[in-house]
């Protein structure tokens, strides 16, 4: 937990040490072992995720028990093949908590197929991630050479990226492995590398010629940090609940914003009116061209056709009429700026207004503005406009305002819209394929609401931007040959100079050598390669063996969040492009969060690297060893949940507890808590492994299953919980639900096995020699048990499973990974027998539980923590004084369930209450005999007592006691035989036999380790 928890106790640091060594004994080497983990050891006494986890991946990997091609040799091939591509995560990052979950559910789900007998492909790769990686490389350049990516030429700075790429592109893969997934790492792609590139070039030239794709100058997401085209997806929609100020790159001093400006339009030829316009961009006036009201609105009706003074230009403005105009909101009247809002631009087009770009690139204002404004920046510019609408007397006032201000999730910037020439892709076409194919069930979303978005989405959508001005990407394909009088855009292929020459002659009609190309300089959306990635991984266009048996993948899984902007897309090109829907069922996760519900984010410092959890890590150096500020810090650092550090819970608690979560149903909030109870559960099952090991022996030799016969009804009871729990798993794996498969694991190894069958055995496993049956089951139980659980647990059951007895002839499988998935067979009918002795068996429990008993106590012996002496209160005898109470004592015979009270008495005196209470008793005649039971029955007490007072001269030999619960209330009855009562009854007019006697009694006194502790209401 920690080197400071070691330094204060030099034993722990004692046994940390002892356990690194015995990894790396273990795994043969220091770091991960190139063979199989060394299983003729004892099992350590205690689980160990670095002892388990330090040698199997490689081992795995290098005898390629995750190829497909191996799985074609198992016995239990079936001819089926499953295939899944991994959502390839950027370059540029470390995974963390939100793609273990992707992982811990695709690798689940990959390796239950190829335990199954189907053929198993499971794609990694990664994405070059275009904007990210070069704004990476850039702050790398500029921090150890001092150099911007503009004072190099585009090869040097594609040289530096391919070079940085190289060096710390690996981090995601070593991630991957930590995690245990079984990828086939022969086949893994890169988005950037020479494949890819092709499938790049050949997509955009195909869909270019099926008019598809085109050139066109609209208004696009432009961050003037970047100076580049973004993505939807790249666009943080921040509600401002009215004025907040912003730190900005680029801009001298904080930005306010959420407010409303009133400006005044005056209207030509008439001195005293005016049109009052709210706007919270006055930056933009400048490109104003109109005012637009809405026609049904009164207070406008008398200006329909007049012209309106610009505030700072003077310029004539139409005054115009469009029903997309909300007349409830601000003053009724709004500017029109097409060049930098997208409703704007659609009412100006509905107008015949043309747009004036007033913004620059790099967010400056543009010589369109005047001298006075020109190469300002914009929000400086806003300032100064404000000024001047004051000193001319149109400015109206200001007022909150809550928007939802566009944000650049790369840069921060605030995202501007921009007219630019840019590459198109025309959507709708292919949107109404995909938006069909749902409709009609030829793909199927799980879970099934997201079909509401998927269809809204797609009846809405519009031309997709695919033009980036970066560097670093998939340059487009598109040329502008220049010859002597000729100019002309063409799409070419991916070929070598010389052949594009030859091929832009045959278009143009001229000799090459009088052509020069010239190369459209900008790059693809990183997000136009990834939408090619179910196929163009699997060697597509060529027509590969693995395009040909892998394609269409099996299953697609990832976030909900990545639903429309990559499964939307793939969907469409795949269609297009290949004829057939890339994939038939998309199951989608959902976000993770952490346990108080807040998104995952460096600024709350709530961003879980999942090695972090594997191996443990001490949080406050985590913190100060990132990227955040001091008030930053601040926040993260008021976390309680670990304040020393995250403990090391390991691969396999983490995704047991991952896979745990109804993930396909709302977010899903995790703490580190309950993957550590997950490793609880580890440990549970190392400990039931030894216990089964030492049980078998060294000589002992396991039956064929179909040889296996229960010697018992225990034997056949808990082969028959085995059964279930198989039955369970695959309905799970069936249904891809998960949780349903981790409840099933845990109820059968902790509840079924460890605490019911494991403690039935142990006696009759004392005694020598003993009944051949009870190790056979124990050694099916842990075979099958541990087949079950290795999808999940891949790490614990290779460990566990590698040690159990061979069969006569052999293991039929090396590794659990590629064993047979267990199949099942039930007893319902025994099950439901034996349901109700552990109900008897769980009532036991919970009642020596509540009086804290153990075999260590024997009969009249008090136990620690035993409350004593107790005294009565409110006691009195018909004519006998209170003074002569004596004690009584409680204990537990060895071996027995039962708990004794002796009382001592003195005389058959009754006893009547001076006060209500809660003790009540009542004479009864006793069963078959001369005898009487006296029953007193009160509420169950939360601590125990071995003494209480009773009046003395009531019977004169002391008495044992008996407790038993009551069904029907939350009292125990204690039970006491007696002598006859018939002559002291008597001797009391008006006590009748079935009359009850209350006896509150206050009890409170001195614990076994010398406190005082109270007992109340006893």
């Amino acid at each position: 937990l920690g080197q400071a928890a070691d330094g204060r106790d030099p034993r722990r640091a004692q046994r940390r040490q002892a356990l690194l060594e015995a990894a790396e004994a273990h795994s043969g080497l220091s770091e991960l072992s190139s063979a199989a983990a060394d299983v003729s050891q004892l099992l350590p006494p205690a689980y160990s995720p670095r002892y388990v986890e330090a040698a199997w991946y490689s081992w795995w990997v290098r005898e390629g028990f995750f190829k497909p091609e191996y799985q074609t040799k198992l016995p239990q091939a079936t001819g089926e093949t499953f295939s899944m591509c991994i959502p390839p995560p950027n370059v540029t990052g470390s995974l963390h908590i939100g793609h273990a979950l992707t992982v811990a559910i695709q690798d689940a789900l990959v390796r239950w197929h190829r335990m199954c007998g189907d053929q198993v492909l499971w794609v990694p790769g990664s994405d070059h991630a275009g904007i990210a990686t070069q704004a990476v490389v850039e702050k790398q350049l500029w921090k150890e050479r001092g150099v911007r990516r503009h004072e190099l030429n585009r090869e040097e700075f594609l040289r530096e990226v391919w070079k940085w790429k190289e060096e710390k592109g690996g981090e995601i893969s070593e991630q991957l492995q930590a995690l245990g997934a079984s990828l086939d790492w022969d086949r893994e792609c890169f988005t950037m590398d020479a494949g890819s590139s092709v499938a790049v070039t050949e997509a955009f030239v195909r869909l270019y010629e099926a008019g598809l794709l085109y050139r066109s100058q609209q208004l696009v997401n432009w961050s003037c940090a970047l100076r580049s085209a973004i993505s939807d997806i790249e666009v943080e929609s921040r509600p401002l609940p009215g004025r907040t100020e912003l730190r900005l790159p680029g801009c001298p001093t904080p930005v306010s914003f959420g407010l409303l400006v009133s400006v005044a339009f005056p209207v030509d030829g008439e001195p005293d009116a005016e049109v009052v316009v709210g706007t919270t961009r006055p930056e933009t006036l400048p490109g104003d061209v109109a005012v637009a009201v809405h026609p049904g609105d009164s207070r406008y009706t008398h200006l329909h056709g007049r012209q309106l003074r610009h505030p700072l230009t003077g310029q004539l403005l139409p005054l115009i009429t469009d029903s997309a105009v909300q007349p409830h909101v601000g003053t009724g009247a709004v500017k029109v700026t097409p060049a930098h809002s997208p409703a704007d631009a659609e009412l100006g087009a509905r107008h015949g207004l043309s747009p004036l770009s007033v913004i620059a690139e790099d967010g400056t204002m543009t010589s369109l503005c005047g001298d006075w404004l020109q190469g300002l920046h914009r929000f400086v510019a806003r300032e100064k406009i404000m000024s001047a609408l004051r000193e001319r007397g149109l400015f109206r006032g200001l007022q909150n305002h809550p928007m939802v201000l566009p944000i650049c999730s790369r840069s921060g910037d605030v995202v501007e819209y921009l007219l630019k020439s840019q590459w198109f892709v025309r959507c709708q076409e292919m949107g109404a394929r995909a938006a069909q194919a749902v409709e009609s069930g030829a793909l199927e979303l799980s879970p099934s609401f997201h079909q509401k978005n998927w269809q809204h989405w797609f009846s809405h959508i519009g031309d997709w931007c695919v033009s980036r001005q970066l560097w670093w990407g998939h340059r487009i394909p598109a040329y502008l040959v220049v010859g002597e009088h000729t100019k002309v855009g063409v799409i070419l292929p991916h070929s070598p100079p010389l052949l594009l020459l030859k091929i832009a002659a045959e278009l143009t009609g001229k000799p090459g050598t009088e052509l020069t190309l010239h190369r459209d300089p900008d790059v693809l959306d990183t997000w136009f390669s990834s939408a090619l990635f179910p196929f163009a991984a699997l060697g597509w266009p060529q027509e590969t063996p693995d395009l040909a048996r892998f394609y269409p993948l099996s299953l697609l899984e990832t976030g909900s969040d990545l639903l429309l902007f990559w499964v939307g897309r793939m969907v469409m090109l795949g269609t297009q492009l290949t004829g057939q829907l890339p994939f038939s069922k998309v199951l989608l996760h959902s976000m993770v969060r952490d346990r108080q519900g807040r998104k995952m984010s460096k600024s709350l410092g709530n961003v879980l690297d999942p090695r972090d959890i594997i191996s443990g890590a001490e949080l406050q150096a985590k913190l100060r060893d990132g990227n955040l500020d001091s008030t930053e810090l601040a926040i993260a650092a008021t976390r309680k949940d670990f304040p020393h550090g995250i403990p090391e819970c390991g691969t396999d608690a983490l995704r047991f507890a991952l896979c745990s979560h109804g993930a396909l149903g709302g977010d899903l909030h995790l703490s580190v808590s309950e993957v550590l109870s997950s490793r609880h559960f580890c440990n549970k099952i190392w400990n039931a492994l030894r216990f089964v090991l030492n049980a078998l022996g060294e000589k002992f030799v396991p039956q064929p299953t179909e040889e296996l016969s229960p010697s018992s009804p225990m034997d056949a009871w808990i082969l028959s919980r085995l059964a279930h729990a198989a039955w369970e798993c695959e309905r799970g794996f069936l249904a891809r639900e998960l949780s349903l498969i981790t409840r099933a694991l845990h109820h059968f190894w902790l509840h079924s096995l460890c605490d019911v069958y494991l403690e039935a055995v142990k006696p009759v496993l004392s005694h020598s020699p003993h009944a051949p049956g009870p190790p056979q089951v124990l050694f099916s139980c842990a075979d099958v048990g541990l087949r079950l659980l290795a999808p999940l647990m891949p790490f614990l059951a290779e460990e566990l499973w590698q040690r159990l007895p061979r069969r006569p002839g052999g293991r039929s499988a090396p590794s659990i990974c590629v064993a047979p998935y267990p199949i099942h067979w039930r007893q319902p009918e025994l099950e439901q027998r034996f349901s109700r002795v552990q109900e008897a068996v769980q009532a036991l429990r919970a009642l020596r539980a509540t009086y804290q008993l153990t075999k260590a106590r024997p009969r009249g012996e008090m136990g620690p923590g035993f409350l004593s002496p107790c005294r009565t209160k409110g006691w009195r005898r018909s004519g006998v004084s209170q003074s002569g109470a004596r004690r009584c004592r409680m204990g537990r015979e060895a071996g027995s369930p039962a708990l004794t009270l002796t009382v001592a008495l003195s005389s058959s005196v009754l006893l009547q209450s001076s006060e209500p209470g809660d003790f009540s008793c009542k004479v009864i005649p006793g069963p078959g005999d001369p005898k009487t039971e006296l029953r007193a029955q009160y509420p169950l007490p939360s601590t125990p007592s071995s003494q209480f007072l009773f009046p003395d001269n009531v019977f004169p030999d002391p008495i044992d006691a008996g407790f038993q619960p009551q069904t029907e209330s939350s009292g125990l009855a204690l039970s006491l035989p007696l002598p006859s009562l018939a002559s002291s009854c008597h001797e009391h007019p008006g006590i009748k036999p079935s009359s009850p006697y209350l006896f509150p009694v206050s009890c409170s006194g001195e614990s076994g380790r010398g406190r005082r502790a109270p007992w109340p209401s006893l």
